[in-house]
This record gives structure tokens, sequence and C-alpha cells, in this order.
């Protein structure tokens, strides 16, 4: 098993909400639907990580949103998750996934050529038809519950 996918790495996801609904993509290779993320890079911070797993996967541009401590500069806070969780990838395969909320932070129209994956922003109307799965759509209504009333 090559190093890549064994033991344990540290990744992000990202739920993206505007106008009642949450940004997800298509998993090409794993055939579900998820909000952009992926693996924290030597030396990113997570909140880092965050952003520039969105800027990747859609071309939008993002804040993230939640519990930050804006008094203290020393040492630096990071944006606190709304999550952290622990999946089972696959024998001897682990992420350990800290889970953001975000909005928006300019233009908030998708380009596909960002992303070989479908693209859009989804509402819970949309969510039985594409088969979102509970786990995912447990976060998505959080996500919604908590910046919707932000």
């Amino acid at each position: 098993m090559d190093r890549e996918h064994s033991g344990r790495h540290f990744t992000v996801a990202v739920f993206v909400v505007r106008e009642g609904k949450v940004l997800l993509h298509l998993h090409r290779k794993l055939g579900m639907w998820l909000p952009p993320g992926g693996h924290i890079e030597k030396d990113e911070l997570p909140d880092e990580a965050a952003v520039r797993e969105v800027l990747e996967e859609t071309g939008l541009r993002v804040e993230l949103a939640g519990e930050k401590r804006e008094d203290v500069e020393d040492p630096m806070q990071l944006m606190r998750p709304a999550g952290v969780q622990l999946e089972n990838i696959g024998p001897g395969h682990q992420h350990i996934d800290l889970i953001y909320f975000a909005r928006p932070a300019g233009p908030t129209e998708i380009h596909q050529s960002f992303s070989e994956d479908r693209v859009g922003w989804y509402g819970p109307e949309d969510w039985d038809d594409m088969r979102v799965n509970a786990e995912v759509r447990g976060w998505c209504e959080r996500a919604l519950s908590t910046l919707n009333g932000a």
C-alpha cells in the first residue's frame, strides 16, 4: 500500500452556503456528492487549505465562517472548524476531516473548467434526487441553519 493511501491524513471539507443552497460536486472517482475539500498540504494551515480547495475545485473565493478570536495576535488564532471527524477511507487509511462552513467572497458563478466533476448550488429540495448521503446531508443542513440564521 503506498503512503498516499495508508495512515492518517488531515483533510478539510468546506460547506459553502449561498441563498439557501450549498455548493456540492459529484466526485467522479467516488461517485458521490461532496463539498469541496481535500488534503492539507505540508506546512499549510487548515484555514488556508480550506480556502485553497474551494478555489481549486470551483473557481470561487470564499470567506470561512465561524468562531475565531480577534482579540489575540500572538499566538495566531485559526478559525475553529464546525466539526472534526475521523473517516475510515479504506484498510489502514483514515482522514482526520476538519469541517468548515463558508460564504462566497465574490462572484458566485461556477466555472466548470475548474473541475472535471459536476459542480453546483443545491438546496434541500434537490438532495433526494441527487442521492446525497446522510452524512453530507446532515452537514449541509447544519451549514444552512448556521449561516442562514447569521
